[in-house]
């Protein structure tokens, strides 16, 4: 597994590079089995995210994570996927949800990793699916269920 980790974002708070290679690792051993993947991960700030979402979702506004899956695992054997996640974006979520920062950009590295490896949330069955196998990634490393209701 291969992962490269870019900061395209100053933006204050964001995970160092170690930290972030180690919750995409963490997801790809639990979710890709002896699948091979390799994956940038993208820190970028609003106007990138913004284009970026304009421009292959057709979508103008700057959203939290966008990953964009080059090959699976079976077209081609391994998957292959840059992530991009947007600093502004996540930072104002956590805000409003009341989340610790560095909780949000894991989860979002983890909800990126595993559009990566296939998964999706199209409908209630595969957003279950998927919710799950980020709670069980994200608990590794002592990190709140961020689907749980705030108290």
């Amino acid at each position: 597994m291969s992962v490269a980790v870019q900061f395209a974002s100053r933006a204050p708070g964001l995970p160092s590079r170690a930290q972030v290679r180690r919750w995409a690792l963490a997801t790809h051993a639990v979710h890709a089995g002896d699948a091979d993947g390799v994956v940038t991960l993208r820190y970028v700030d609003a106007a990138e995210g913004r284009a970026l979402n304009r421009d292959f979702r057709g979508r103008d506004y700057a959203t939290n994570v966008l990953t964009f899956v080059l090959a699976t695992v079976a077209e081609h054997g391994r998957y292959v996927a840059d992530i991009v996640i947007c600093a502004p974006v996540v930072a104002r979520e956590a805000r409003a949800q009341k989340k610790a920062l560095h909780e949000h950009h894991a989860h979002m590295v983890v909800h990126g990793m595993l559009h990566a490896q296939g998964l999706d949330h199209e409908d209630a069955a595969e957003a279950a699916a998927m919710e799950a196998v980020e709670r069980a990634v994200l608990a590794r490393f002592r990190i709140k269920d961020p689907y749980a209701t705030p108290h």
